[in-house]
């Protein structure tokens, strides 16, 4: 044991260079001499200490979370920025990740416990993570496993593809065998018939913020919804031309949205006020469209927003959707990705929704709803013919938007989508 003052210390192959000015405590396995510590044993001791790790800042708006689920478990290690927890709040999911690589020593808190900004979350021990204690052995094993099966088959090849007869008993546990794969499946339970059993689970935090946001809304603006109807012949006609095209040049599918977007976009410049939102006394008017787009994820409805849609074209719209939308479904949104939003668009039809009327999402004026496409006899040109025909919706905030407004507002997204060339020379 020796203890030296100290101010840092570097590591060399086997050697710890010691300067003057802090404790420093050696454990066996290390010599001092002349200045400098010397490794006895091919042994190496941590001489950093066990660090805290917080509950990260998250968002200005965003003060505590649901400890969801630790990656890590006590005595397990981790590199430097590997994830050790995630924590829920009501708008993304949060991952803390370790700040140098190291042994977890502790967890301080639970699974869904409520944490807070700040609070200590788990106890790092610092160190080195070699390869062999990071890389999972099962890989090896599977290499290992096609070697022998290869020998055989050069040497024998007929008679290893042949089975072995089975035992002269083996009919009737044969048909016991059968159940094996659902025995490796968890247990469900089938509940008896006239069963009277109720299930409670805990409504996750993102959950309960869709269910306060929507009743804020209902309560909040007095909305009223309009309807249409669109003939998609020639959307659709566009869309089975250009697609293929579109797929193959920028690597991006041209579906409804980007059409819907640029429509809603070029509607929006006539209305403003459904582009626009209350604050106070004062109706704050956007010069921008920040497009909403909802997402439905299995934790809850997400609204990514797709920024100054106003100044994009058809494939730009398309690919920013559909980047959003991956990192919906995989949990990856950030703050940013929804923040603001000045206009919602939620398509409904694609999952077979004939009708509905879409909630506004405050603190915006109107939320326009798309619905499922289906044929239709229509009257064109004085003959009675069968065309797609979409509802579409658009609820508003009748404190902002007149009917007047509100009712002109879809007919020019009616206009615009049942002939696209419109759209070039708006």
């Amino acid at each position: 044991m020796l203890s030296k003052q100290i101010i840092a210390v570097a590591r060399g192959k086997g050697v710890l260079n010691v300067h003057r000015g802090t404790a420093l405590t050696l454990s066996r396995g290390w010599k001092a001499s002349s200045g400098r510590i010397r490794r006895a044993q091919f042994h190496s001791t941590s001489l950093l200490q066990a660090e805290t790790v917080k509950v990260p800042q998250m968002a200005e708006s965003i003060s505590e979370g649901t400890l969801k689920s630790w990656s890590k478990q006590v005595g397990d290690t981790v590199a430097a920025d590997e994830e050790v927890a995630t924590i829920e709040t009501d708008k993304i999911d949060v991952s803390v990740n370790a700040p140098t690589s190291g042994t977890i020593k502790e967890l301080l808190a639970n699974e869904e416990d409520t944490v807070t900004v700040g609070q200590d979350l788990f106890i790092l021990e610092p160190g080195e993570v070699s390869e062999s204690s990071s890389s999972p052995p099962k890989e090896e094993s599977k290499d290992e496993k096609p070697q022998p099966k290869e020998q055989p088959k050069d040497s024998e090849p007929k008679e290893t593809k042949k089975p072995a007869p089975p035992p002269p008993e083996s009919k009737e546990p044969s048909k016991k065998e059968a159940p094996k794969p659902a025995a490796s499946k968890p247990p469900t339970p089938t509940p008896a018939a006239g069963s009277r059993n109720e299930t409670r689970v805990k409504m996750n935090r993102m959950r309960l913020r869709i269910a306060e946001r929507l009743k804020e809304s209902q309560n909040a603006a007095a909305a009223l919804t309009t309807f249409n109807e669109i003939d998609m012949s020639s959307l659709m006609d566009m869309r089975k031309r250009y697609k293929d095209a579109v797929l193959k040049e920028h690597d991006v599918k041209l579906g409804f949205m980007s059409a819907f977007a640029k429509a809603c976009t070029l509607a929006l410049k006539e209305i403003p006020a459904a582009n626009a939102y209350i604050e106070g006394d004062e109706i704050v008017y956007h010069e921008f469209v920040d497009l909403s787009v909802a997402v439905a994820t299995p934790k809850g409805l997400v609204t990514p927003v797709v920024r100054n849609v106003e100044g994009m074209n058809f494939v730009e719209i398309e690919k920013e959707i559909a980047g959003l939308g991956k990192k919906a479904r995989d949990g990856k949104l950030t703050l940013e990705d929804m923040a603001g939003g000045t206009f919602t668009i939620s398509n409904g039809g694609v999952f077979g929704s004939l009708y509905g009327t879409p909630i506004i999402n405050l603190p915006q004026s109107a939320v326009l709803g798309m619905h499922a496409i289906k044929d239709k006899p229509v009257v064109v040109d004085g003959q009675i013919v069968i065309r797609p025909i979409m509802v579409v919706a658009l609820t508003y905030d009748h404190r902002l938007l007149d009917g007047r407004e509100a009712v002109t507002f879809l007919v020019r997204v009616k206009d615009y989508l049942e002939d696209p060339r419109r759209m070039l020379l708006a």
